[in-house]
């Protein structure tokens, strides 16, 4: 099983987190499992960027980006060519070291 680092962002997980990933599940779902409430307002689907994620470490791992998820990414706030959108991007099996970006794009927050 991969491990999984997500660097400290203020609002998902101020402390960071280090857990082991489950190969073959998306890497939002893998999040979402460990408590950490990436936003997914298109609830996974591909259809927006708010679960935008950018891979320090371990992004050849991931399956491969489709056309649509990398039409999509363009949109996305701060975009590096290690984007991902990781309800669209399968956990292999290498550890990942994950960024959350400050910011998202998204005009309706629930809960907020």
């Amino acid at each position: 099983m991969p491990q999984i680092v997500v660097l400290p962002h203020e609002e998902y997980c101020p402390e960071g987190a280090v857990f082991e990933g489950e190969s073959g599940v998306s890497l939002c779902d893998n999040l979402l499992a460990h408590g950490i409430e990436i936003e997914h307002a298109c609830e996974k689907s591909c259809a927006c960027t708010t679960c935008h994620v950018i891979l320090r470490e371990g992004y050849e791992s991931l399956s491969q980006p489709s056309e649509t998820e990398e039409d999509l990414l363009d949109k996305a706030w701060g975009l590096e060519p290690t984007s991902r959108l990781s309800c669209q991007a399968i956990v292999g099996e290498a550890d990942l070291i994950v960024e959350i970006p400050k910011y998202s794009i998204n005009m309706v927050r629930e809960g907020h």
